[in-house]
């Protein structure tokens, strides 16, 4: 593994994302199984990539990790727009599609979340789901996050405008909820 290990968990580790990620991250955001969960409508290449990277993932503002599977980075996961004067922000990740299914989404999320709690102080998590993409909500709803309300039309993939579900959950929850 290229970077420094932040959080681990028990089948997964989070790690910070370098510079060697970058090949893996325009590979597999241009994934067209990936690419339909992220709204991601234009092909990304190479220096797009390096660009992201270098104004996005390296930045002092979000919290960007590699997920890594068994020694190998599998997805990204991050905290954006975190607002410490209002103590929120919003969780957000992606899996390469050979990791889907395993439960790694889940643990890491359950990882950052907890750091957002007891470390970075937030008091609120939020997480956006497009309502085409059930496995992502199963994600947030093993996690005890409550479904808050949702957009229509709010994105437009695949062709058509679809639905944006809002997932949130409060400290008090976080901590208050079973193992």
């Amino acid at each position: 593994m290229p970077g420094a290990v932040f959080l681990r968990g028990d089948s997964v580790t989070l790690r910070t994302i370098e510079e060697d990620d970058i090949e893996f991250m325009r590979d597999t955001v241009n994934d067209p199984d990936v690419r339909e969960g992220l709204t991601t409508a234009h092909p990304l290449n190479a220096e797009q990539e390096r660009e992201y990277f270098e104004e996005r993932v390296s930045n002092q503002e979000d919290v960007n990790l590699a997920i890594c599977a068994d020694g190998e980075i599998s997805g990204v996961i991050g905290l954006h727009d975190l607002n410490s004067r209002a103590g929120n922000c919003e969780i957000g990740l992606w899996l390469a599609t050979d990791y889907h299914g395993e439960g790694y989404g889940t643990e890491a999320s359950r990882l950052l979340t907890d750091h957002a709690f007891h470390e970075l102080r937030m008091r609120r998590v939020t997480a956006r789901v497009l309502a085409t993409n059930p496995a992502s909500a199963r994600i947030w709803e093993k996690l005890g996050f409550e479904e808050e309300g949702v957009h229509r039309d709010e994105a437009f993939t695949g062709g058509e405008y679809v639905d944006v579900r809002y997932f949130g959950v409060l400290a008090d929850e976080w901590n208050g909820r079973e193992s």
